[in-house]
């Protein structure tokens, strides 16, 4: 297996849960609600913090020095990603009720390989989806303001592909063989499904079948 296989291979294996937050239903569970601009984006900004707060978790502690420097520029796009979003709203402070699912998950990693894996690789794999819902939210509607916040989460999206970049690139260094791969795909897969599962509790709590997203 390579870079480009293991790539392949979760988008295919966990087709489901990608489907599931690319979801048009997925805005309606982000939101609690009817879709609606300020809430989307409290939920981003969110999310860009839960990033940001789990990067710099794992740059307090990593040995690995390459990592450590992907990770300490991760921290550093995901405050500018927070601030970004952010700024698209008159008043926002962080949730401080604790981390989501998915990072909850990723904050326990202990080793590099597992905390690459999963959060440069399984991660930026969930955030693409809910960046390309999100960019066809505001793209459909009308007026300078939508226009703007469709280009900026297009800008977000792009920066996100780039870590997901470094973070196979670096798998390629740390993979030595085929069973080094499949834990890499374990782990990634692992986070994917995870983000899917607490999609589709969201699902459930606004009366919305999960069955019926993933046929």
């Amino acid at each position: 297996m390579d870079a480009e296989t293991l790539r392949t291979r979760l988008e295919a294996d966990e087709s489901t849960a990608l489907a599931r937050l690319g979801s048009q239903q997925f805005l309606r569970a982000l939101a609690g609600g009817d879709p609606r601009p300020e809430p989307l984006l409290n939920a981003a900004a969110e999310s860009e913090h839960a990033a940001r707060e789990t990067f710099t978790q794992w740059v307090d502690d990593e040995s690995n020095s390459e990592a450590r420097a992907v990770f300490e520029s991760v921290v550093e796009q995901e405050d500018d990603h927070r601030e970004r979003v952010s700024d698209e709203l008159d008043e926002w402070d962080p949730d401080d009720g604790g981390p989501g699912p998915m990072h909850a998950y990723l904050r326990a990693r202990e080793s590099t390989f597992q905390r690459i894996a999963g959060g440069l690789v399984g991660r930026p794999l969930v955030t693409l989806q809910t960046h390309a819902r999100l960019i066809d939210f505001f793209d459909v509607r009308q007026g300078p303001v939508a226009a703007r916040r469709a280009n900026l989460f297009e800008d977000l999206r792009g920066e996100t592909a780039a870590v997901l970049d470094e973070g196979l690139a670096l798998l390629e260094e740390q993979c030595a063989s085929d069973a080094d791969w499949e834990r890499a795909r374990m782990v990634a897969g692992y986070v994917i499904r995870v983000a899917g599962d607490d999609a589709a509790d969201a699902f459930s709590a606004q009366g919305i079948d999960p069955a019926s997203i993933d046929e």
